[in-house]
Parts: C-alpha cells; sequence; structure tokens
C-alpha cells in the first residue's frame, strides 16, 4: 500500500504568517455518507504560551465573533473585535491551529492588518460547515477544533510528529499508518472557546508520551497545560478498532469529540 502522509509544517512569525501544507483530500463531515481513506500523520508545535495567554483565550468578545460567524476572509475582516485580537502575535498563532484544525487542505483565510497580510491555511477538516458561507462553530465544532489543537500541544514548542485518530472521518487511517505511529500516547478533549477554557487529557495505560504535551518525564503530570485525569481506559469508553478512545468523562460530562494521539 502507498504510505501517504499528512503533513502540516508550521512557520510562524510577527511578519507572515503561513500555514503549508501537503495533505491528502479533503474529508467529508463526520456523519456524511462515503468513504474516507487518509492518514492524519501532523507535525506540531503549538505552544503553551498561545493556548493561554492569546487575546482569543483572554478575549470573551473575540472568541464569541471568532466561533459565532463564518470561518472565512470577510467575516474576519468585518469583526473589529476579531481583527483587534489578530494584532497579538499569540492569537495569530493561536488562529493558525484553528484554522488548521478546522478547515480542509486547500481553504485558507487570510487578513491584512498593519500594512501586513496573514494566511491561515487549512489542513485537517474537522469542522468543514465553519468555513462555509454563514458557517459558525456550534459545540459539536468547537469540540472537534479544541481536542485537535489540544493534541498539537509541544511544552517545549517543537515539531514532532504525531498519528490523530478518532470518531470523524477526518481522522480515519488505514492499516499503513497504525503500522508507522503504533505508540498510543494520550486522548485529548475540551473547549478551548469557552470562558473558562476546559483543557482535559487521559494517558494511555502505561504510556509516559504525554510528557510531549506536559514536560518532564510523563510520570508526574502534575502542573501540566491540560488537566491530567487518569488512564483513558478508566475515563472513556472502550477504544475503538484503530486504537482511538471515544466517549471521555471529564469536568462532569462525557464528551465524544475526543482526539486520540499516536507517536512513532
Amino acid at each position: 500500500m502507498q504510505y501517504r502522509f499528512r503533513l502540516a509544517i508550521l512557520f510562524l512569525g510577527l511578519s507572515a504568517n503561513h500555514l503549508l501544507a501537503c495533505v491528502g483530500e479533503a474529508d467529508p463531515l463526520e456523519g456524511d455518507g462515503g468513504t474516507a481513506e487518509q492518514e492524519v500523520v501532523t507535525r506540531n508545535a503549538f505552544t503553551k504560551t498561545a493556548l493561554v495567554e492569546s487575546a482569543f483565550a483572554t478575549d470573551t468578545l473575540a472568541t464569541e465573533a471568532l466561533t459565532g460567524n463564518p470561518l472565512t476572509s470577510d467575516a474576519l475582516a468585518s469583526s473589529s473585535d476579531v481583527m483587534s485580537a489578530l494584532r497579538d502575535p499569540l492569537a495569530r498563532e493561536f488562529l493558525t491551529y484553528v484554522a488548521g484544525c478546522a478547515l480542509p487542505e486547500g481553504q485558507s483565510v487570510q487578513v491584512s492588518l498593519d500594512g501586513e497580510t496573514y494566511t491561515f491555511a487549512g489542513s485537517i477538516g474537522l469542522a468543514l460547515e465553519w468555513g462555509r458561507a454563514h458557517g459558525k462553530c456550534n459545540a459539536h465544532c468547537q469540540g472537534w477544533v479544541s481536542a485537535c489543537m489540544l493534541a498539537r500541544i509541544n511544552h517545549l514548542g517543537e515539531s514532532v510528529p504525531i498519528s490523530m485518530r478518532g470518531k470523524h472521518k477526518a481522522l480515519d487511517s488505514d492499516q499503513a499508518e497504525r503500522e508507522a505511529f503504533p505508540n498510543r500516547e494520550a486522548a485529548y478533549f475540551g473547549d478551548l472557546f469557552a470562558p473558562e477554557q476546559r483543557r482535559f487529557a487521559c494517558k494511555s495505560p502505561g504510556s509516559t508520551l504525554i510528557g510531549r504535551v506536559c514536560g518532564g518525564t510523563g510520570v508526574d503530570t502534575q502542573g501540566c497545560i491540560v488537566d491530567v485525569l487518569g488512564d483513558c481506559d478508566d475515563i472513556c469508553g472502550a477504544p475503538t478498532s484503530d486504537g482511538s478512545f471515544p466517549n471521555c468523562v471529564g469536568g462532569g460530562h462525557t464528551t465524544p469529540t475526543t482526539v486520540t494521539v499516536f507517536r512513532e
């Protein structure tokens, strides 16, 4: 079988913000008909500083304007709250990962700000409806995009290849990917768009690979940027056929929008 990699290599800077991708074909929405055959193997360096300190994490009006309107160039440009937030470099990093998780390959949004043009390109395609005219990001959309973003955090801001899997067509994997990335790290879920962010994870039993996100050895997760609730076997449903954990419980809620990360 031909082994097709999905790569999203991030170049974050103050003068431009481009997400360059070499990706497989776009996928249907969760629950749509059809068959998706692809791999979601991506490199990630989402920093915890951008996660919790960007304008989109601290400015409720900007976040509501972002999720309550289409993820399109025109909609972003028409929102004074969003445009004001994007003057913050950390907010531009945050939006890079929002767009990368939500939109499919080949779709992007652009904004012009203070003489610079910033491009935020799609990659995974977990919330296609958000990028359509009159679209918005409802609770289900926010769950998938948040889980994807949490899965792409790196404690040191370094790029590490991961395989993301879950109960969404955009996260389908084939045998080649599962063989190349056999080591299950953790499952991630929450809501990064809530007034108070909900950031949860559970460890794959016996694995210490969550140190990629938390720092340290991965044994003691105290002080991690995400709330590590324990082993996934204890807080999630039984693993699906691809090894991913669905229906994890955190914050008093069962969350079906869960992304499980596998490593080489």
